[in-house]
């Protein structure tokens, strides 16, 4: 692996992340042909349905006769909503493609071996590692059928997440809030519980940040759905909202008879399982402590983001973060890996991998 080709790369990298939050149920992908150490194109995957990187750069770049086009994915090998990207390349005139990561997809991978088999040059995985990490997301749910989950939430120094009377605004300040509203516009779905739904009547809309791309769906879970309320902010048509449930009642039915998309499922994960296949793929679960709990002891629950604010709350009745069973031996205990800290405003962010134990 030569410094060029990383050099390369890295600027495939920089324009892959143009896509982030925008191109899901595909990967974003990053592409930039090269020849005699000029750009002749460059180019991100669009959102679903329109060009992938390699097109949108091809198309770019024209004369691409004896180049070399640098990808953060194996260009995909079949035709999906696209036409498969090999049939581009090859009669294009590029005679070496060096790409990041192989692809996870069954159905598109293989495109390496098909560029050979026409001649082309093929370097593979260099920066995989970074490129790997761009797309975690969506190598995840190739990988489980689940979707990437991070488990938000703003908490007092003490762990708890509202008072004992349910109030809970706000623990975090503002610089949270807004730094929250972010992280957000790069999800594809926000989930709460019932328990939120009810008590809080939230809009889960993206206010303090850009959006990117579709709307965010708005995804309430729990084991029923609530007593219909006409001042639900969910049915204000602002973006798409959901239901999933694992018990069909007449309460699911008045919400259907709203307007309210109601999935009967038959637990939770396999909610989130639908959320996926549904091209939801990084998913913002920002319920209350007992759903926070059920996503931890059920193992859907991948990454932290989590709010530390400069006060104590305390109470045997005040909801905590984990608010469920626990474990029972610090040898189950759930662990949190490649920890990254952030001061916003008097708060702390903590983020980082959630491992859960062999």
């Amino acid at each position: 692996m030569t410094d060029k080709h990383k050099h390369w790369i890295q600027l495939a990298l920089a324009e892959a992340i143009k896509g982030l939050g925008n191109t899901h149920p595909n990967p974003t992908v990053g592409a930039i042909i090269v020849r005699d150490e000029q750009v002749l194109g460059k180019g991100f995957t669009q959102p679903a349905g329109g060009h992938h990187a390699e097109i949108q750069a091809l198309e770019q770049a024209g004369d691409v006769q004896g180049a070399t086009l640098y990808v953060t994915l194996e260009p995909c090998a079949a035709q999906g909503r696209t036409p498969a990207c090999t049939s581009a390349i090859i009669p294009s005139g590029i005679t070496t493609v060096v790409y990041a990561s192989s692809d996870p997809n069954p159905k598109m991978a293989g495109g390496a071996q098909v560029l050979q088999e026409a001649g082309i040059e093929v370097v593979g995985e260099v920066c995989k590692a970074e490129a790997d990490m761009l797309n975690r997301p969506f190598f995840h749910y190739m990988q489980t059928g689940l979707p990437w989950v991070i488990a938000k939430a703003a908490v007092s120094l003490d762990g708890k997440m509202a008072t004992r009377t349910q109030d809970s605004q706000w623990i975090s300040g503002a610089e949270s809030r807004k730094h929250a509203h972010g992280v957000r516009a790069l999800c594809d779905a926000i989930v709460v519980g019932v328990g939120t739904l009810v008590h809080d009547n939230p809009s889960l809309t993206i206010r303090d940040a850009e959006p990117i791309g579709k709307p965010l769906l708005r995804v309430v879970l729990g084991k029923q759905a609530p007593e219909f309320f006409t001042d639900c902010k969910l049915l204000s048509g602002e973006a798409p909202s959901r239901f999933y449930v694992t018990q069909d009642d007449d309460n699911a039915e008045a919400w259907r008879n709203k307007g309210m998309d109601v999935v009967v499922v038959d637990d939770y994960t396999a909610g989130f399982k639908h959320l996926a296949a549904d091209g939801c793929l990084q998913v913002l679960l920002e319920g209350g402590g007992k759903l926070h709990a059920a996503c931890l002891e059920h193992g859907i629950s991948n990454e932290l983001l989590l709010y530390q604010a400069p006060l104590l709350i305390g109470g045997t009745d005040a909801m905590s973060f984990w608010h469920g069973k626990g474990i029972d031996t610090m040898a189950e205990a759930v662990q949190i890996h490649d920890i990254k800290h952030q001061r916003l405003g008097a708060d702390v962010l903590i983020r980082g991998d959630i491992v859960y134990p062999a």
